[in-house]
């Protein structure tokens, strides 16, 4: 486990100081109301620090955040990068496990072939790992005028959006920010298999043969992506009602920030959120006991958005 610099060490505040206004900026640009200064404090500039520390390397380091839905991976990997880059001048770049998802073309294949579940995108299986592997590299290798296309996939429209809308990244990074909800995660072993653990399961899946798949897809290339982090951060939800209840203030967040009148129709309801989440909840009880094992810094949330490190 890293030990990350007390947030009253001079550094630290000194970053806070040089940093807080963009960063209260960027927390109102993603309608974020329940971000405070604390959480800046305590943990983004701490991370941040921390980072900056690392030897030089020609490789750029791979920073892997995950946690359950909705707990703040990809925020606390926005707010480390604005810091990274502001303050200490590195460059970063970040994408998640959610922008290399398979085409809802290839997701219906597999609900054809194998089962009517493996069409709802986000369990293992349904990410097109070369292409996060493939861009990885292409980060890694780059010169200095080298352009790297990030992937981008739009959830309202459960698609990628068209490559020239891509990020186009120049260069090669110093930081590369890889979040998702299930990264670091080994398979479950089956050894004592539970039964349907959600009405979802019990419905739709009695006999495991979806959730027995997606577990032996979390054995390949997934593994091969997650061995490249340096460094696994873990953002540790208190349990599996709270995972429900931050994806539908995910989704509420979302609808706020969309101002295209047709992808706003396309925001799901609460209970098509949870819904929705079922599909995840058996891997996700999983990461909750054992990935605070081995993750390398571990961030404890409590219901009410407060970050404490652990």
């Amino acid at each position: 486990m890293i030990n990350l610099p007390d947030a009253k060490n001079p550094i630290c505040i000194e970053v806070f100081d040089k940093t807080k206004e963009k960063l209260n900026f960027l927390a109102t640009k993603f309608k974020l109301t329940n971000i405070n200064d604390d959480f800046f404090k305590e943990i983004v500039i701490p991370l941040s620090v921390h980072f900056d520390s690392l030897k030089k390397n020609e490789k750029p380091f791979l920073i892997g955040l995950t946690g359950g839905q909705g707990s703040g991976k990809t925020t606390l990997s926005e707010f480390v990068q604005l810091t990274l880059k502001e303050y200490f001048n590195r460059k970063t770049v970040g994408f998640s496990i959610d922008d290399i998802y398979k085409t809802k073309e290839e997701r219906k294949d597999l609900g054809e072939l194998i089962h009517p579940l493996c069409e709802v995108r986000g369990v293992p299986g349904t990410h097109n790992v070369q292409l996060g592997l493939d861009t990885l590299n292409s980060l890694y290798n780059a010169d200095s005028t080298q352009i790297t296309l990030i992937p981008i996939f739009s959830k309202p429209l459960d698609e990628h959006l068209p490559k020239e809308d891509w990020i186009k990244y120049s260069g090669k990074p110093d930081f590369i920010f890889f979040d998702g909800w299930f990264c670091g995660a080994k398979p479950i072993s089956e050894e004592n298999w539970e039964e349907p653990i959600n009405e979802l399961e019990k419905n739709e899946d009695p006999n495991g043969l979806w959730s027995k798949w997606y577990n032996k897809e979390l054995k390949g290339d997934y593994q091969k992506l997650f061995e490249a982090f340096d460094i696994l951060v873990m953002i540790k939800v208190p349990n599996m009602e709270h995972v429900y209840e931050s994806r539908w203030v995910q989704e509420k967040t979302l609808a706020k920030t969309l101002k295209d009148e047709e992808m706003k129709k396309k925001i799901m309801t609460k209970d098509e959120v949870y819904r929705f989440v079922m599909h995840y909840e058996r891997l996700t009880r999983y990461i909750l006991e054992e990935v605070p094992k081995f993750a390398d810094i571990v961030i404890a949330r409590d219901k009410n958005f407060n970050f404490k490190k652990i």
